[in-house]
């Protein structure tokens, strides 16, 4: 199988469950709902995953596809200062309208739990790869300052939108996530500004 369509395969089977997570609860999700709106297999199911639990950690793998599809509008967006605001406003949004307020307790929870891998916080993952890129480019342009390094900038970006997703979960959403961050998280990357 090749690696594009293995991802596809991984990707379709990741997407299917997190949209009858929302739609109907985990709980009452079963395997086979999602293999069948996946159009996967038994197998391919059980090939990637050893259970329904384990697609608690697969969020990360749906935001990094987002930041995917959002990378291609990025330079329409203005200052790199804009384009990380522009970032946490779509993830924000697909958040509240895709991602039930419950499951993402959920997963926060578990990485604060796990001892092994913390999906969040895998490095490697497009979604700090994207931030890299863009503070960088602030730095270069003389945007940004440059007596913060870029993987400075970087971790203190992701700490502040996990800051934001934690309060309102545990706020219960009595909030708009997305209108939220819009008010608070600039103020934390004027810090960026040179």
């Amino acid at each position: 199988m090749s690696k594009k369509s293995s991802k596809n395969t991984k990707g379709r089977i990741i997407s299917a469950a997190w949209s009858l997570f929302y739609d109907q609860g985990y709980d009452s999700t079963t395997v086979d709902e999602i293999i069948e709106l996946s159009g996967t297999s038994k197998g391919s199911f059980y090939h990637y995953f050893d259970g329904k639990s384990s697609l608690l950690g697969t969020l990360a793998y749906l935001f990094d596809e987002k930041y995917e599809e959002l990378e291609e509008n990025l330079e329409r967006q203005g200052s790199c200062l804009d384009q990380l605001i522009y970032l946490n406003q779509e993830l924000f949004s697909m958040v509240e309208n895709s991602v039930s307020l419950d499951l993402l307790a959920q997963l926060l929870s578990t990485q604060l739990v796990t001892r092994g891998e913390k999906h969040l916080l895998d490095r490697s993952r497009y979604y700090f790869k994207l931030l890299r890129k863009i503070c960088l480019a602030g730095q270069e342009s003389g945007e940004f300052r440059t007596d913060m390094s870029v993987n400075e900038m970087v971790k203190l970006y992701a700490v502040a939108e996990r800051a934001l997703m934690y309060d309102w979960c545990i706020c219960n959403g009595e909030y708009s996530l997305k209108s939220y961050a819009a008010s608070t998280l600039p103020f934390f990357l004027n810090k960026f500004l040179a």
